[in-house]
């Protein structure tokens, strides 16, 4: 057993770890429903709302399993700064909704829609340090290593550039390249990965 993890703590560790995996699966498709299937209000405001949370809670099992082998600042931070970047998501994502259903058929004025586009620039600057940081935290760890880690890098230190260069403008409107679906796999992989490793984390425990 590590000395780092003590006998008190072994089962919330691998309870983190596996409600981490069902959160992260959740996270990683109720974004695509949410923005592209169209549902009705309630479920679309439900996933929109759930995101967040869902969102925190993946990357605590996530840093939880990360710790089992090294705990480290990077990891820690990874934790901090995606909670905090899934409570900014759906603060952006209720407030889109709410405008959107208020107005009905009527057209949003600019000044409502520079509210969630601020808010938007917002949720990637805390996702993509946030993304940073567990990349890092993930170089040397024998579950996930340089090829979850580089790609990691480039995904969110790119992210957070294009939204900077354009903003308040999504960089998919100025004639540059949105990579928030590459961050969805990304994280998408980062789970199934997780899922994968719940027998080596009960080794560890």
């Amino acid at each position: 057993m590590p000395g780092s993890v003590s006998r008190s703590e072994t089962p919330l560790a691998l309870r983190a770890v596996k409600l981490g995996v069902v959160a992260g699966f959740f996270a990683c498709f109720a974004y695509p429903l949410a923005a592209f299937a169209h549902l009705p209000k309630l479920p679309t405001t439900a996933l929109v709302a759930g995101f967040g949370p869902a969102l925190g809670i993946a990357c605590y099992g996530l840093r939880q399993l990360l710790a089992l082998e090294s705990p480290t600042l990077t990891g820690a931070l990874g934790a901090l700064l995606n909670a905090l970047a899934g409570a900014l998501f759906s603060a952006m994502g209720l407030v889109q909704l709410a405008v959107g259903y208020s107005a009905g058929s009527g057209k949003v004025s600019q000044q409502f829609t520079g509210i969630w586009l601020g808010l938007d620039v917002a949720w990637d600057a805390f996702v993509g340090f946030g993304t940073i940081c567990f990349s890092i935290a993930m170089l040397r760890h024998p579950r996930f290593g340089k090829i979850f880690s580089f790609p990691g890098i480039v995904i969110g230190a790119g992210l957070l550039g294009l939204h900077l260069y354009t903003f308040p403008t999504p960089p998919q409107n100025a004639g540059l390249v949105d990579l928030g679906p590459a961050m969805g796999v990304w994280y998408l992989a980062v789970t199934i990965q997780m899922w994968r490793s719940l027998g080596w984390a009960r080794g560890r425990l």
